[in-house]
């Protein structure tokens, strides 16, 4: 796919390739059977951090026009990084690999940027280890695969941890005062809970919530937990976790039923989020209910 200021071009094409969007990011992913030469260009005006989940390449050749330069295997576990709008060429020899990427807005680093007094002001880079890039993308591609879906509030409040650490281990440190800390008024505050309240039965947008402070997402993440000791997504969670309380409590519907009614992607999706918010699982909180 090609357009201005966008290119990704892999050839062949992966098998089994499924992609998911939200706001300020996108995840794909797919599998390729052993092919013996695989070539390409990535340039996108979104950091893209990449990831092999699995398998393997006999060599690796990469050439990015920020000056970057590999030659080696490409092993499971790498993770790769391209800047937004540097044009990254590369040839795969002898692979069969499944991978991962995430592409990120560049705004959501500007909030972990100040926060950190760093930049990330970096050139790409390919097969370096790191776990927690790694585990993160892992876990959007085991939820998808697990779901059929990915929860918005969760891909925006893990994009965000993601800036973060991008910023956090590749970032040049600035020496900058601190900046005051601030909180939301209540009135937001109100004006956002309200907001998820009337919203619980459907998909809620972190960039919905910020735009309702008059914040970006980033920096809305970062006030959100400044006010309430919670993050956004933490918060969204918790509130659906009560309405289901609540439907369990008062209804006879299946418990499947209650979780589409209160927002969640999958029953599996509910029963995770459920437990980890109260200890037990759905169908225990009703049995015991009804002790």
């Amino acid at each position: 796919m090609a357009s201005q200021g966008y290119e990704r071009r892999i050839e062949p094409v992966a098998k089994e390739w499924r992609s998911h969007a939200w706001n300020s990011g996108i995840f794909d992913t797919a599998r390729r059977d052993y092919t013996p030469c695989v070539e390409g260009i990535i340039r996108t005006p979104q950091h893209v951090v990449m990831l092999t989940m699995s398998g393997s390449a006999e060599r690796l050749e990469v050439h990015s026009d920020c000056g970057h330069r590999f030659t080696g295997p490409d092993k499971a576990g790498a993770v790769s990084f391209v800047p937004a709008g540097c044009e990254r060429r590369l040839s795969l020899i002898g692979v069969a690999s499944k991978w991962a990427s995430i592409s990120l807005d560049p705004a959501l680093f500007e909030p972990a940027e100040d926060e950190l007094h760093g930049r990330l002001d970096i050139g790409a880079f390919s097969n370096v280890e790191d776990p927690l890039a790694a585990a993160i993308i892992s876990e959007f591609a085991a939820l998808l695969a697990r779901d059929g879906a990915l929860d918005p509030a969760y891909c925006e409040a893990m994009s965000c941890a993601l800036a973060r650490h991008l910023v956090a281990r590749y970032g040049e440190k600035r020496n900058l005062p601190a900046l005051r800390s601030w909180k939301l008024p209540p009135w937001r505050l109100r004006r956002i809970t309200e907001y998820v309240e009337a919203h619980l039965d459907g998909a809620i947008r972190i960039a919905d919530l910020a735009a309702l402070a008059g914040l970006s997402p980033g920096y809305f993440h970062r006030a959100f937990r400044e006010t309430t000791g919670q993050t956004p997504l933490d918060f969204i969670n918790g509130r659906r976790v009560r309405r289901a309380g609540e439907l369990i409590r008062r209804t006879d519907a299946s418990l499947a039923q209650i979780a589409l009614e209160v927002g969640f992607v999958s029953p599996s999706h509910f029963t995770r989020t459920f437990r980890a918010c109260t200890g037990i699982n759905p169908s225990a909180w009703r049995r015991n209910d009804r002790a």
